[in-house]
């Protein structure tokens, strides 16, 4: 396939002259102004653009020559952009090339220089593209910061590489905790949007008068207190991602608005009239359960299936033993680098603790965690008072194998006993024992006729589960 170039300039005879000098070698797009070259360029993304920084409706200067190279620096860090300039507009140039232009050529262009510039380009673009799918390829056990490398995540993180490059809406589902917000940047980092906006809003934890404005903006005087005009989360993400978390808590009447913004791509202000186009991809997250609000009538069915597209589920951390270790580490060095302590690590007791709590709070409790920790610490080891862990009620309880049938043998000895009044030889038979079998079991395990029914409670540290 022939590399693609997108040629702006507002001479006609230029883009004829461009297009007929370089079609053999290139697959050449033309556009005239800014608007045209913006929806070219979405459609064909092109490796390199060939930019005339005098664009109507000024040729006079380059403001709007700068604005469109600014633009679609956003929209593709990897797109090469040559800029052109008149031979007395050295200051443009060197205006274009800080703000990102691969260089600039002078006019008339000589087009000798153009087609050596334009071979580098397309090699240097391709060079860089391929660079950035190899490293994200390498590093298995982390997707854009999201960190693990447990059989848990890994479907996780395929989810996302392959919804990431479309714009369909993506729901984000799992606990609090997990990592929704950082799911949903990996989405916009992966996709084509990633140079622009990412707006992430809360959307339980602002007040329900105040949300639509948030969401949609409003202008002057829409209502008390509205003295100038302002835009909305909605629309500032324009061209980027709205990440809307906490989706569920959005009431009745703003569902219907989100539901019409997303088939229609547009919105309208507080008090406006005017319907203003928005193009941005919505990713959406929450922790309650949308199908159960939507049997209550608590959420919309048609607004679900439109956020729904393709789903995302974080798996717990108390389900990807794996990871624990792996992001206690990944936090230490993290935040021991910003506090000035590089050689700090953990004891064999803080790993332990680690290790045996459930952390029912998920990643961010093991992230705040380690980090007071980091401060806490004294010398060159973190212990496990730093990490300062109080027993959750959801803590695994550990037992050696020895422990574990003793309590079952204590246990099953002792109601046979109760359900037989205390006679050894029709508890023996019930177990599938000799008496004497079960007169040694006895004295081994401490029980008396006198004593069994109070023996068997003495094992509180053993979990239900393993005597039932």
């Amino acid at each position: 396939m022939k590399p693609k170039i997108l040629i702006v300039d507002h001479d006609p005879e230029i883009l004829a002259q461009m297009k007929w000098a370089l079609s053999s070698a290139c697959e050449v797009s033309l556009a005239e102004d800014r608007s045209a070259a913006l929806e070219i360029f979405r459609s064909v993304r092109p490796s390199v653009v060939l930019l005339d920084l005098a664009l109507p409706p000024c040729p006079g200067d380059s403001d709007d020559g700068l604005g469109l190279l600014s633009a679609l620096l956003s929209m593709d860090r990897f797109v090469k952009v040559l800029a052109t300039t008149g031979q007395g507009e050295k200051a443009s140039a060197m205006h274009a090339v800080a703000a990102g232009a691969y260089q600039f050529l002078h006019k008339p262009v000589d087009w000798i220089e153009l087609k050596f510039l334009l071979r580098r380009c397309f090699y240097v673009a391709q060079l860089e593209k391929d660079y950035a799918g190899m490293q994200r390829l390498v590093r298995t056990d982390s997707l854009e910061g999201m960190q693990g490398n447990s059989p848990q995540l890994q479907p996780v993180f395929q989810v996302i590489r392959k919804v990431a490059p479309s714009d369909a809406p993506v729901l984000i589902l799992g606990e609090s905790g997990t990592g929704k917000e950082m799911a949903a940047r990996a989405v916009h980092l992966r996709s084509h949007r990633s140079q622009g906006p990412f707006v992430a809003i809360n959307c339980g934890a602002i007040p329900e008068t105040l949300l639509e404005s948030e969401l949609f903006g409003h202008e002057k005087g829409a209502f008390t207190g509205a003295h100038v005009q302002r835009r909305g989360r909605i629309e500032s993400a324009s061209n980027g991602t709205l990440f809307l978390d906490e989706i569920g808590e959005i009431p009745m009447a703003l569902q219907v608005k989100l539901l019409r913004f997303l088939q229609e791509q547009t919105i309208e202000r507080i008090g406006g009239r005017q319907s203003i186009p928005v193009n941005a991809r919505v990713v959406a997250a929450t922790n309650v359960d949308l199908k159960k609000a939507m049997a209550e009538n608590a959420f919309r069915e048609d607004l679900y299936y439109r956020l729904a597209v393709v789903q995302v589920t974080l798996p717990p951390l108390r389900d990807r033993d794996r990871d624990v270790h792996l992001l206690a580490h990944f936090f230490l060095k993290q935040y021991a680098a910003q506090l000035g302590k590089p050689l700090l690590t953990f004891d064999q007791e803080a790993l332990r603790t680690i290790n045996k709590h459930a952390w029912p709070g998920n990643v961010r409790e093991l992230e705040n965690c380690v980090r007071r920790a980091v401060i806490m610490a004294e010398g060159n080891k973190i212990t496990s008072a730093d990490l300062e862990l109080s027993a959750s009620p959801h803590d695994p309880v550990f037992v050696t194998l020895e422990e574990a049938r003793e309590a079952v043998d204590r246990k099953m000895v002792t109601e046979a006993l109760e359900r037989h009044g205390s006679k050894v030889a029709m508890a023996a038979s019930e177990l599938g024992v000799n008496r004497q079998a079960l007169y040694d079991l006895m004295n081994k395990l401490g029980i008396t006729r006198e004593k069994e029914g109070a023996a068997a409670g003495r094992d509180a540290r053993l979990p239900k589960s393993a005597v039932n």
